[in-house]
Parts: structure tokens; C-alpha cells; sequence
């Protein structure tokens, strides 16, 4: 065999023994699916700028002005997106703000539009209708006595809002003190008004009621706004980290120093919905010694880029002694946090918890991942974390 042919059959060799490792990264390697969207709006000139606006990175991470979707002529507009498969997708169009999304001929916003991957797909829209460019006026429905705190700020972070809602007959009981219960995005939990999508969580209609039907113990609860930073503030980053000393050492601490709270770990409790629930779960996690209760709606404990579960089953320390209420709904984005859900529930019983003990769990197999959702479920979590014996 001469000396071509030798080097010849020594590289048929090499690629022999490396095809079991090129089959399994075959096997392993997820392909991106194409979804394109397309939006036909007869009565838009073609001249203007239509937007989409939806809940990942690609698609803007909800912001109305990012994502810009390419005029195709004869009042079209279209882009093409990929994702993995299984991604869920909720997502609106715009003319690049909330003022002037697309609506129903009544004016109503449609709904998010939902999209579960799972193969090349063309989604087509009709758009004939939009708000007409100025903020629908949105009358303030806050119940009770509720107080603002404007600019508290603190190294890493923008500056944000607070707002203390304070519970029936606060001020005529002046030898009362009083559990504490601190909500991460405060400007959409009280008031209509200030709330991201004009809807609130109601909370303080809730709780108003629950406590003067003696359901619920009365309590503080305080709602600390979010920035344009939310994702990092509520994830395991620096500015993470940040953000949960600064709830302790700068939120509470003015909290406890300013009204008649009940400043104990076992009076303090902590909560949030989507990547708020997660910053709640590792607010509490982190800090047994400050938080006992802790409410978690909708929590994205296991997302791309997100892994909290990772970071508690690495906890080799005693169990925290932490109340977790967990809940989710089942549509739309609901749909694709629930495995992260499941893994977590089930590191926390390894770690000891017991669910209907240590923590509960509800879900709304029905709901959507929305404020309303998240209303019509707070009565059932707070009567959970704060009933009255008997009730």
C-alpha cells in the first residue's frame, strides 16, 4: 500500500470513530423554526411604521417602539422571527406606542395574540383599527388609605417610587402595629391609573375587604415600582443583587422607621408576579432571618437565561424556614414557565418542604399571564398566607 493510500484509510479511520459524536450532536442539535408574521392593514398608509411588541428579546421584551416590522407595499407589513421549538409567543402590534396599538372597532386592545412553535408557520393579521394617539383617560380606583414616597435610589440602581397601602382604621388604632407584605412592580398592584396596561391587581380592594370580613389579619402591604431595568433588578444579576439590598437595607428599613409595623422575620413577608415572583422567592430564600412568607405568582424560575432552581439545589444549607404560595395559570406564556414551576416544587419537597405545610400550590388552568389573572387569584393567596383562625 503505497503512501497516499495509507494516509487515505487513517482519515476514513478518524471520521469512523468520530461519527457516533457527530450522530449525537445530530440528534441533540434543536433546529430554529421560522415564524413569520404578517399584518394587513387596508385603512394604514403604507408610509407608516407599524411595530411588533412581545414577551422575549426578539420580539422587544414588550416594548412598544423596538421591533420594527418591514413595509412590503399594498398596506403590508412583515418580519420573520426563529425560535426553538416549544417556545410560546404572546405578542401585539403597534405604531410604536401603547397610545396607538391595534384595537377592535370598538376601541378595545386585542387581545395578546398566542403562538405555541412547532413548525414553520406564517401568522396573518388584520389590523383596521387603532387608538387614536393620546392616552385613553383612566380614572384612579384606589381603595383606602395609601401613601407616596417618590425617588429612593441606591448605588446600581435608578431611582423608583414606593407606595404604602395602609389597612382599615390604621390611624384610629395608634397602639397597633402591623405585619408587612412588600410587591415588587408597585405601579401596577393599587391603581388602574399608573398600571402598565391599565389594569391593577386590585390588591387593595382585596385586602380591604378580607380584612373587615375578619378573613385576614390586617397587614401593610407596599408596593416598590419597577424601572426599565426590571429584568436585571429581578434576576440573578449584579444589579439583581442590587435590587434585593435595596429592599432590605433602603425599602424596609424606611418602612419600619416611617409606620407601626411589625418589623420580625415572622411578620415580614415579601411577593410579585412573573420575574417579580422570582425576586420574591430569592429575597426570602436568601434571607430567612428578614422574610417568612413569601408569594410567588406566575414565577419564572426556569427560563432561557433564567435558572433559579440551579441556584437552590446547589444550597447545601438547612432548609429556610419560608411560607412559599406558588401558582400559574395554563395559556399562553403560563404554558412554558410551568416545567420551571414543577422543578421547583419538587427540589423544595428533596429539600424538605411539604406541600400544603411549607408551601402551597394553585393553578388556573385557564389563565393567562396577566394582571387580572393575578387579581382574581390575590384574595385566595392572601387568605393563605394571612387568614384569620376559624375563617
Amino acid at each position: 500500500m503505497n503512501i497516499f493510500s495509507q494516509s487515505f484509510w487513517r482519515a476514513c479511520m478518524r471520521i469512523l470513530r468520530c461519527a457516533p459524536l457527530l450522530l449525537l450532536f445530530a440528534c441533540v442539535h434543536t433546529p430554529e423554526i421560522s415564524v413569520t408574521i404578517e399584518v394587513h392593514a387596508p385603512e394604514t398608509a403604507d408610509s407608516s411604521t407599524l411595530y411588533i411588541a412581545g414577551n422575549n428579546n426578539q420580539m422587544g421584551d414588550w416594548q412598544a417602539d423596538i421591533v420594527q416590522l418591514e413595509n412590503v407595499g399594498n398596506h403590508n407589513w412583515q418580519s420573520t422571527f426563529h425560535y426553538e421549538a416549544g417556545t410560546i409567543l404572546e405578542y401585539k402590534i403597534t405604531r410604536g406606542s401603547w397610545d396607538m396599538e391595534a384595537t377592535n372597532q370598538d376601541g378595545s386592545p386585542f387581545q395578546n395574540t398566542v403562538l405555541k412553535v412547532e413548525t414553520d408557520t406564517t401568522v396573518q393579521s388584520d389590523v383596521h383599527y387603532w387608538k387614536h394617539g393620546k392616552a385613553i383617560e383612566i380614572q384612579g380606583q384606589i381603595t383606602g388609605d395609601v401613601r407616596f414616597h417618590k425617588d429612593f435610589s441606591a448605588p446600581a440602581l435608578l431611582p423608583r417610587d414606593i407606595v404604602v397601602w395602609l389597612p382599615p382604621n390604621y390611624s384610629q388604632n395608634p397602639d397597633r402595629r402591623y405585619p408587612v407584605l412588600y410587591m415588587q412592580d408597585g405601579q401596577n398592584i393599587f391603581d388602574p391609573k399608573t398600571a402598565s396596561y391599565q389594569v391593577d391587581w386590585q390588591i387593595d380592594e382585596s385586602a380591604d375587604s378580607l380584612i373587615r370580613a375578619v378573613v385576614i389579619e390586617p397587614i401593610i402591604i407596599v408596593g416598590i415600582n419597577n424601572t426599565v431595568q426590571r429584568t436585571a433588578e429581578y434576576t440573578l444579576t449584579s444589579t439583581g443583587s442590587a435590587y434585593r439590598t435595596f429592599v432590605i437595607e433602603t425599602v424596609k428599613a424606611f418602612v419600619d422607621a416611617t409606620y407601626r409595623t411589625k418589623p420580625g422575620r415572622e411578620y415580614t413577608a415579601v411577593g410579585g408576579s412573573s420575574y417579580g415572583g422570582t425576586v420574591a422567592f430569592m429575597l426570602a430564600w436568601e434571607n430567612p432571618h428578614i422574610f417568612s412568607k413569601s408569594l410567588c405568582m406566575s414565577p419564572a424560575f426556569k427560563t432561557k437565561g433564567v435558572n433559579i432552581v440551579r441556584h437552590v439545589r446547589k444550597d447545601k444549607g438547612p432548609k429556610p424556614d419560608i411560607l412559599f404560595y406558588l401558582d400559574n395559570g395554563g395559556v399562553g406564556l403560563e404554558e412554558q414557565l410551568q416545567p420551571g414551576i414543577d422543578l421547583m416544587m419538587s427540589t423544595l419537597e428533596k429539600k424538605g418542604y411539604q406541600l400544603g405545610d411549607d408551601y402551597f400550590w394553585v393553578l388556573d388552568q385557564d389563565a393567562r399571564h396577566f394582571e387580572s389573572a393575578w387579581a382574581k387569584r390575590i384574595p385566595n393567596a392572601l387568605k393563605l398566607l394571612y387568614g384569620v383562625e376559624g375563617e
